[in-house]
């Protein structure tokens, strides 16, 4: 136990170059204290002790914006990074060393039953805002880019950008050349540039309509 606990603060150092001190460290980082809250919590949670479990998950919660429910496994070295806004699933299983950032959703789909989250492998990475929705896998050494929406499995060694999310990066090389980390897929900019093409068109046509009344007129004359 205290062995797991000291990995948890050395992570700390080893993802985030402004930690300075233990006890900075221990009495701030909120995604620290939402990691320990919860390997109480599972703790009771594995010993059928689920109302206990689901009080403390929820005062963690209170405390650090940070939900976790007390039935997802999360292994060693796990390291959130600011961490408000994260959510993870009873049914989510998490392995080592990985990093996850503010605004996760490690959730479902609302149309499974049984194993309904996410398995997250070993030395993943899950960037800001990334949605990761259902009983998909999420390959060893991969990475999700921010803002992306995840809903299928994800192999190892790759980077995944997008809504919904795109493999981009497969074992260092290059899927698709003509999108970057940066340029996600927006459909409601998408959707905008619709409607304003669409606009366009209806003025077009109208300014021909116009067009042959004048000309029938003149004719007419």
């Amino acid at each position: 136990m205290f062995k797991t606990l000291k990995e948890d603060i050395d992570v700390v150092f080893e993802q985030d170059p402004a930690a300075r001190s233990y006890f900075e460290v221990i009495s701030t980082y909120s995604g620290l204290h939402a990691i320990w809250a919860h390997r109480l919590a599972h703790a009771f949670y594995k010993k059928k002790l689920f109302y206990i479990a689901r009080v403390i998950s929820q005062v963690s919660r209170f405390f650090t914006g940070i939900e976790i429910h007390p039935g997802a496994k999360i292994g060693r070295k796990f390291f959130i990074d600011h961490g408000m806004g994260v959510v993870i699933g009873e049914t989510c299983e998490i392995g080592d060393n990985v990093t996850v950032f503010q605004g996760v959703t490690l959730g479902g789909t609302g149309k499974e039953k049984g194993k309904r989250h996410p398995t997250i492998k070993d030395n993943a990475l899950i960037a800001t805002g990334a949605k990761v929705l259902g009983s998909i896998t999420i390959g060893e050494n991969s990475k999700i880019g921010a803002g992306s929406v995840v809903l299928h499995e994800v192999p190892d060694h790759s980077t995944v950008v997008g809504i919904p999310g795109r493999v981009v990066i497969k074992n260092g090389e290059r899927v698709k050349k003509d999108l970057n980390h940066r340029d996600l897929p927006d459909p409601v900019a998408d959707r905008f540039k619709q409607l304003e093409e669409e606009v366009a068109r209806l003025k077009q046509d109208l300014e021909e309509v116009k067009e042959g009344k004048m000309q029938s007129g003149n004719k007419a004359l």
